[in-house]
C-alpha cells in the first residue's frame, strides 16, 4: 500500500495525468495556455465618469483612458508524455468561430483535439484575434458583425438555401446530412462576433505562434485557410504540412510564390452539396487556382472530395459531423504518408 501511495504521489508531482477513451489511452505531460501577438494601444481624451459594476454597489470613478493590450491570440496546448510525432498540430478556426471548433462536438462527442492526441500528436488550439478567450476591443475601428442561426444553418450547408426555420421542427436539412441537427442550437452558442479589418494582426499573431512552437503541422478551417496559405508561404521551413478543411478564401494565385511552398505538402478537404450552392461554388475557386499554381511549381497539393471517397452528407463543419473520426483518419493517413 505504501508503494502504491508513493507511485500516485510521484505522478502528481511530475504532473502526468492519464485518461482512457474509445480511441487510445492518453498520457498527458502538460496542459496550459498563453497569449501571443497583439500590441499596446493608448487611449486619451475620453470623458471620466462613474460606474457601478454590481447591483447595490456604490458608484466609483471610471477612467476609460490609458494603455490597453489588443490584437492578441489565445493558445491552449496539451502535450503528451510520449508523443509519437515530433511535430505538434496547430488547429486554427474559421470566421465567427473560436477554438471550440476542435474540442468537444455540439452533440457531446469528442472532437479532433482528442482524436489527434490519441493519434500521438501534441495539440495547440487557438482563439484568434478578437475571438473567445483572446478577448475583444472597441479599438478595432469598425463595428463587429454577428452570425445569425439562419446564416450558420445554410452557409455551413446543413440545409439548403431558405431551409432554416425559427421552429427547430420545421428546419429542413440536406438528405443524409452528417451534422447532428438536434445539436444545432447548441452549436450556435459558439458563434462569436468578428471584425472584418483584423487580417493583419491575425496573421501577425499566428506568425509569433509559429516562431514559438514550430516546426509543426497546421490544420485550418474556412476563413483560417487564408492564414494557413500565407503562413506556409512565410514559413516553408517551419510548417511541415498544411491541412485545409474547406478553405473559404486563398491568396491571389497570380502573385503567390508557389515555388516557395513546393516542399510543404498541402491537403484540402471538401464536403457534400457544394456543386450548385450559390456561394460555395465561388468559395472553392481561389483554392483551386492556388492548387494549380502549387502543382505547376512542382509541389504537392492534394484535393480530396469526401463524396469521391465514399463519405456522403458532410457539411462545412466536417470536424463536428457524425463521421468526423473517419475524416480525421484520412488526414492522419495522409500525414503518415508524408512521414509526419
Amino acid at each position: 500500500m505504501a508503494k502504491a501511495r508513493s507511485f500516485v504521489t510521484f505522478l502528481l508531482l511530475v504532473g502526468v495525468v492519464s485518461w482512457s477513451n474509445a480511441r487510445a489511452d492518453v498520457t498527458i505531460k502538460e496542459i496550459g495556455s498563453f497569449y501571443i501577438g497583439g500590441k499596446e494601444v493608448t487611449v486619451s481624451g475620453q470623458p471620466v465618469g462613474e460606474i457601478s459594476t454590481s447591483p447595490g454597489m456604490k458608484p466609483f470613478k471610471y477612467d476609460p483612458n490609458g494603455q490597453f493590450e489588443v490584437g492578441q491570440v489565445y493558445v491552449q496546448y496539451v502535450k503528451l508524455a510520449a508523443a509519437k510525432s515530433k511535430y505538434p498540430v496547430l488547429m486554427w478556426h474559421g470566421g465567427g468561430l473560436t477554438g471550440v471548433t476542435w474540442e468537444t462536438k455540439p452533440d457531446g462527442k469528442p472532437g479532433w483535439q482528442q482524436y489527434f492526441l490519441s493519434a500521438g500528436y501534441d495539440v495547440y488550439i487557438s482563439d484568434s484575434v478578437e475571438r473567445g478567450r483572446a478577448t475583444w476591443s472597441n479599438l478595432y475601428g469598425t463595428p463587429p458583425v454577428f452570425r445569425a442561426k439562419k446564416e450558420g444553418w445554410e452557409l455551413f450547408r446543413i440545409g439548403p438555401p431558405d431551409s432554416y426555420s425559427a421552429d427547430p421542427t420545421k428546419r429542413t436539412a440536406y438528405q443524409g446530412t452528417q451534422f447532428p441537427t438536434e445539436a444545432f442550437d447548441q452549436f450556435a452558442k459558439e458563434f462569436a462576433p468578428r471584425w472584418l479589418t483584423n487580417d493583419a494582426p491575425t496573421l501577425a499573431g499566428y506568425q509569433q505562434l509559429i516562431d514559438k512552437v514550430c516546426p509543426c503541422i497546421v490544420i485550418v478551417h474556412s476563413q483560417g485557410g487564408y492564414f494557413g496559405y500565407m503562413s506556409v508561404l512565410n514559413n516553408p521551413d517551419k510548417i511541415k504540412a498544411l491541412v485545409a478543411l474547406e478553405p473559404s478564401s486563398a491568396p491571389d494565385a497570380a502573385t503567390y510564390d508557389a515555388a516557395k511552398v513546393k516542399n510543404v505538402p498541402i491537403l484540402a478537404l471538401w464536403g457534400d452539396n457544394i456543386a450548385g450552392h450559390p456561394l460555395w461554388t465561388g468559395f472553392t475557386q481561389p483554392s483551386s487556382k492556388l492548387r494549380d499554381a502549387v502543382q505547376k511549381a512542382g509541389g504537392t497539393f492534394d484535393w480530396v472530395s469526401l463524396p469521391d471517397k465514399g463519405l456522403h452528407g458532410n457539411t462545412h463543419m466536417m470536424m463536428m459531423d457524425r463521421n468526423s473520426d473517419e475524416i480525421a483518419g484520412i488526414v492522419k493517413t495522409w500525414l503518415g504518408d508524408h512521414g509526419l
